[in-house]
């Protein structure tokens, strides 16, 4: 059964005004899978279809993500709890703002604070800029684990390639993108459900 203080923190975010994505919007986008996983993924922000479904990673970036988990043995349904830092769809998708991702901050950070993940995931780089150095790069920290972050003592974040970069990149020899995003994600297992 979910916890009320999902439920409740789901109704908050239904009626936030925090910033004027809330005009453009046909549904937030709250969340997906197990509140109870010992993984939380966390991705950019909602695009067309994931605005339309209210659900996160449901277009063509996270059918391909979904081939992934599969292929890395993690079952989405019951393994994962997947957010993004923005609830609303930026307009043509755009990156989120500063001023967005700080308007969407609390109600992730609350998200985080109820499921207490033993893992973040934190897919692509907008994400990964939400909690590490924004100096750093995905392409040279993918697949590295960063304790101690933020107000988050004994979670471990773990940045790995965001499927939409990956659309883009068909190869899966050895070393591709493709092939260390499969890998990080059975590191990501290995570590959170053994």
């Amino acid at each position: 059964m979910v916890p009320e203080s999902l439920k409740n923190l789901e109704k908050e975010v239904q009626q936030c005004k925090n910033c004027p994505l809330y005009l453009s919007r046909n549904n937030i986008v709250f969340s997906d899978g197990y509140f109870g996983a010992k993984i939380m993924l966390i991705g950019e922000a909602p695009g067309a279809d994931e605005d339309k479904q209210g659900k996160p990673f449901v277009g063509r970036a996270g059918k391909l993500l979904n081939e992934f988990l599969k292929a890395a043995g993690i079952n989405r349904e019951k393994d994962l709890y997947i957010v993004n830092t923005l609830k609303c769809r930026p307009p043509k998708n755009a990156k989120p703002t500063k001023e967005q991702k700080t308007a969407c901050e609390k109600f992730l950070n609350a998200q985080i604070d109820i499921i207490k993940p033993k893992i973040i995931v934190l897919c692509g780089a907008t994400a990964m800029e939400s909690f590490l150095d924004k100096k750093l790069k995905i392409s040279k920290v993918r697949g590295q684990i960063f304790e101690n972050i933020k107000n988050y003592k004994g979670i471990k974040f773990i940045p790995i390639l965001h499927p939409s970069y990956l659309l883009r990149q068909h190869s899966t020899d050895v070393g591709s993108p493709r092939d260390l995003t499969l890998k990080d994600l059975i590191m990501i297992k290995k570590t959170a459900l053994g």
